[in-house]
């Protein structure tokens, strides 16, 4: 995998470690993101809404929805199911707007759904807008994304859960 660029030592603050070098060539790159929630419905139109997909596919339990550039999201109703975060897995999905102006839309769009919880610019040059989805896990949108602004720091934001 690489090296350890930051775990967390006994005191709490990340370790500095070496980042592994630029890799060659491509590799595997992230298509889909599957999440279970309670209401479909609810949460087909908020994600279709906010990410600008569309549904590609629907049944009864789930849903297909496809961005622009074929990144997938797969939402299966779950019922009254809880994700716990902290726990080893996935906890969150950081999304990248596609301009500045599709940023403040996405900020805009949580504000008034009331699931806003912060804006704020990193010292990486890039700003986060975070919130909460309909199941109220966390929601975490950027720009620019990596490819235009590289990070050179761990986002402290990860050590908060």
């Amino acid at each position: 995998m690489g090296a350890d660029a930051a775990s967390m030592p006994d005191g709490g603050e990340p370790a500095v470690g070496r980042a592994d070098p630029p890799g060659v060539g491509g590799g595997p790159r992230l298509a889909s993101v599957v999440m279970f929630v309670r209401d479909l419905d609810r949460s087909v139109e908020f994600y279709r809404e906010l990410l600008k997909m569309r549904v590609t596919v629907r049944t009864a339990t789930a849903a297909l929805l496809v961005g622009s550039d074929d990144t997938q999201v797969y939402l299966r109703r779950m019922g009254r199911v809880t994700h716990g975060l902290g726990g080893i897995g996935v906890q969150y999905v950081i999304w990248t707007a596609d301009s500045l102006d599709d940023l403040h839309r996405c900020e805009r769009l949580l504000k008034e759904r009331s699931a806003h919880t912060s804006s704020r610019e990193m010292a990486d040059g890039f700003t986060v807008v975070e919130g909460r989805d309909p199941d109220d896990l966390p929601l975490v949108i950027a720009h620019p994304g990596p490819s235009k602004a590289a990070r050179h720091e761990i986002m402290q934001r990860i050590y908060a859960w």
